[in-house]
């Protein structure tokens, strides 16, 4: 039983499982998304969601931190640069995984995990709802605006008989 066992074996030594998701990550910092099965997906967020928070703070010693676990000079050149540029505002939450579904030759569940920042369709709708005003998502929002508009008309109107009763 694995009573209290947090971490994701993957049917692996710590070593093989270290390197596995060491190279992993390497690649999601270099090409912003890749394609792996679902279960190796979730461990690499666990992986290189604190990492690229370490690389927000450029500073020798969190490049020296980041690169004990990547060993890959390039991969924290673009971590500490364009990465962290991006991701710069955000509080956490750096990746999305989209499941993908079965793959061909092995039936195992396959999805793409990407960095949130560096997609441009997501991206793009987000950006034009931070420029506008605050949306909300209730409907009677727009008829209780109406209904205040259409109150003074009627109030005008009233005045108006009023005063040829009053001569």
């Amino acid at each position: 039983m694995r009573h209290g066992d947090k971490i994701k074996n993957l049917g692996r030594k710590k070593a093989h499982r270290d390197a596995l998701l060491s190279n992993l990550a390497c690649q999601l910092i270099q090409y912003k998304r890749i394609v792996t099965t679902t279960a190796k997906a979730k461990a690499l967020r666990v992986y290189v969601e604190p990492l690229i928070t370490k690389g927000k703070e450029n500073t020798t010693h969190q490049r020296r931190v980041v690169f004990s676990y990547l060993q890959d000079k390039e991969a924290i050149k673009e971590l500490f640069g364009t990465v962290a540029e991006k991701v710069g505002g955000r509080p956490g939450g750096y990746t999305r995984i989209i499941k993908l579904g079965a793959r061909v030759g092995d039936n195992a569940e396959t999805a793409m995990i990407e960095l949130v920042d560096f997609n441009e369709i997501y991206g793009k709708g987000k950006g034009e709802e931070q420029t506008g005003a605050k949306k909300t998502r209730r409907a009677g929002s727009k008829k209780k605006t109406e209904t205040v508009v259409d109150a003074p008309e009627s109030t005008e109107a009233t005045p108006a008989t009023e005063e040829p009763k009053a001569e």
